[in-house]
């Protein structure tokens, strides 16, 4: 009753001694309430940043990361440019964190059972994939029935980048890309050319450049670019495209010709030799790159913790050296500088394949 009273101001019509003691009881009962009030309301604030705190603990990996093995699975064959890049940046990775880093060779499939492998295994950061670039970047475009999504795989860091070049036999007479673009139209669908298989990137950087000039040259797909390039020097097919460090040696010792850089920049171990841009071609690009990819899922927290590891290890004048040995060159992308570098890649692959109606055996 007295709440009742206080709430509804009957008070007012009481006696001055009532009046007097009711104002009392009402600055108390105010008082009181609002007491209560902060303390809910401070138990609010309390109750929710626990909530806040709670999942915040939740969604943050492991600080300890790594605190076990890591093993990075390279779906390209031993002593590539992707596997001794994987092997270099691994080594220096066990130095830093006391873990083993393993490299473990999981190939065919045109780098698709690799890919499969981690793009199935748990998201944690434990399990990595290294890999060339059609993995990840023509395989979803070229390939109708994969049992896994390649775009689905997360990027962690590109651990180096080759240049792609223009060849041709020791003895076809042509020095330059213009000349070169002379001679495929005097002799179209006579004038060959060999990749290490339908699909890779010498087959499409070819088909890239065929398009771009008007040519035509007949395609001689082979298993591998060992094979490809023998027959090259062997001077049985005409050109082709191939990384610096596959065929520098054979450009060294005379048994084939080098005329033309497919990169955006010249090839440092080559600085007279013009690229395809520089040649008239306007804005042609094709570099060959190597990068580590993770499962669909894995937190952004533990990538970039790997991304931050391994761009201080490419950085370093050890891992430099040994890159430098084997003609490639590094990166210091972010993850997300390398999501967007992989769709822009995989966007003008797959204009390539479509354009020049690319298929492959399943």
């Amino acid at each position: 009753m007295l709440t009742t009273m206080l709430a509804c101001g009957e008070w007012r019509q009481q006696p001055n001694e009532w009046r007097l003691w009711t104002a009392t009881l009402q600055n108390t009962y105010v008082l009181a309430r609002e007491i209560v009030m902060r303390s809910q309301l401070m138990g609010t604030f309390t109750f929710a940043a626990v909530l806040l705190a709670g999942a915040a603990t939740a969604q943050t990996p492991d600080a300890n990361f790594p605190n076990r093995p890591i093993k990075i699975i390279c779906s390209a064959p031993a002593g590539g440019g992707t596997d001794l890049s994987a092997r270099i940046v691994a080594d220096h990775l066990q130095k830093l964190w006391g873990q083993p880093v393993t490299v473990e060779n999981r190939t065919g499939g045109s780098n698709n059972i690799g890919g499969e492998a981690v793009a199935r295994a748990e998201p944690d950061g434990y399990t990595l994939l290294a890999t060339p670039p059609n993995a990840i970047t023509v395989n979803a475009a070229l390939f109708r029935n994969l049992s896994y999504d390649p775009t689905a795989l997360e990027p962690v860091a590109i651990l180096a980048m080759s240049a792609n070049t223009l060849v041709v036999k020791n003895d076809l007479p042509v020095k330059n890309v213009t000349e070169w673009i002379d001679y495929a139209k005097v002799n179209a669908g006579n004038m060959t050319y060999a990749s290490q298989g339908n699909g890779s990137t010498t087959h499409l950087t070819m088909e890239l450049l065929k398009s771009r000039t008007g040519t035509t040259v007949t395609h001689v797909p082979y298993r591998g670019a060992a094979p490809a390039v023998n027959d090259l020097a062997g001077g049985h097919v005409d050109t082709m495209f191939s990384d610096v460090g596959g065929i520098l040696p054979l450009h060294q010792a005379g048994k084939v010709r080098i005329i033309a850089a497919a990169g955006r920049k010249r090839v440092s171990q080559l600085p007279d030799i013009r690229t395809i841009d520089e040649s008239g071609v306007r804005d042609f690009d094709s570099s060959t790159f190597y990068s580590l990819m993770a499962p669909p899922k894995t937190p952004v927290a533990i990538r970039a913790k790997l991304n931050k590891a391994i761009v201080a290890a490419l950085q370093s004048s050890e891992v430099q050296a040994k890159l430098q040995s084997i003609y490639v060159d590094s990166s210091d992308f972010d993850t997300n500088q390398m999501g967007d570098f992989i769709k822009s890649q995989a966007k003008m692959w797959g204009e390539v394949i479509r354009a020049a109606n690319i298929t492959v055996a399943q």
